[in-house]
């Protein structure tokens, strides 16, 4: 199958590299309702589930492309996620304006091995996202390491959360998921072992800013994707590190629905970088990170 988006970058302004799709046709949801309502509390978003077509018309409508997808956490979580091959069908619908992404349940084992390699060969997806804090597992553990070797022999990217949730965030318990598996020191371990496996750390990963950015200096096979935190709200650090030394490597992501690329591109504005520097982070590293040259 051809795995090849159609997307003219030329005329595109903006890739975002992180967009949730929480629902598909058949009105599976990603999460518990439960779950996604006491998300939306915290994020106080009014913005509605959107499935891949009505996605896809939104970024359209921007003149932007977006990298979409789900996550998978059935084990963790008692609940399959809205169907992935449903999301990747409707990124061929609109491969002009989408990427799709894949997800595996990492504690499926050897399961979730064939599952990814079924994603990419048979489904098309051009990378896989993953949420260690949902997911509930410890991505530098041994027993993964023949899925990230898979992936990495594939050779396409992994997106996974770092830092702070919202998932669950203000529930008792925090929902039972733990914030340490989604320090970013563990992907460091991961990098280490796979240097051919590029990897996204998603968001500004609070409270572990500084070990993200040591991470992204260190290794060459690691970025960092600015989603999910209003530019405004950016560390001192961060800020300077995207302006200079890791300009090359930070990526514009929204993390819709909890964030609009609207209100992450209007506060952006303010951080007020040079314009190359702005054409880095909206779209050039991503057009280089996924192989998008035309």
């Amino acid at each position: 199958m051809s795995t090849g988006p159609g997307i003219d970058i030329a005329a595109v302004t903006a890739i975002d590299v992180h967009v949730h799709v929480q629902i598909d046709d058949s009105g599976r949801t990603a999460s518990p309702r439960a779950l996604t309502e006491a998300m939306a509390a915290y994020f106080g978003s009014s913005e509605k589930p959107r499935t891949v077509d009505q996605t896809a018309t939104y970024y359209r409508e921007r003149g932007m492309a977006a990298v979409v997808f789900t996550v998978d956490a059935t084990t963790n979580l008692g609940h399959a996620p809205n169907s992935i091959d449903d999301l990747a069908a409707g990124a061929r619908r609109n491969a002009d304006v989408l990427i799709a992404f894949g997800s595996v349940d990492p504690l499926q084992g050897p399961a979730a091995v064939d599952e990814a390699r079924r994603q990419v060969h048979e489904l098309g997806v051009r990378g896989f996202k993953f949420h260690p804090s949902v997911q509930a597992f410890d991505p530098s553990a041994e027993e993964f390491t023949p899925l990230w070797a898979a992936i990495e022999e594939m050779q396409v990217p992994i997106i996974v959360h770092t830092g702070q949730t919202g998932a669950g965030a203000g529930t008792p318990g925090g929902w039972g998921f733990r914030l340490s598996l989604s320090n970013p020191m563990l992907l460091d371990d991961v990098a280490a072992r796979h240097p051919h496996l590029q990897i996204i750390m998603a968001h500004p990963s609070v409270p572990w800013q500084d070990e993200a950015l040591s991470i992204a200096t260190h290794k060459a096979n690691t970025w960092i994707d600015l989603s999910g935190w209003s530019p405004k709200y950016f560390s001192p650090a961060l800020v300077r590190a995207a302006r200079t030394y890791l300009k090359h490597k930070m990526l514009f992501g929204s993390d819709l629905p909890a964030l609009t690329p609207d209100r992450w591109l209007k506060d952006f504005a303010l951080l007020e970088y040079p314009e190359d520097v702005q054409r880095m982070i909206l779209k050039d590293n991503a057009v280089r990170l996924l192989g998008l040259e035309q």
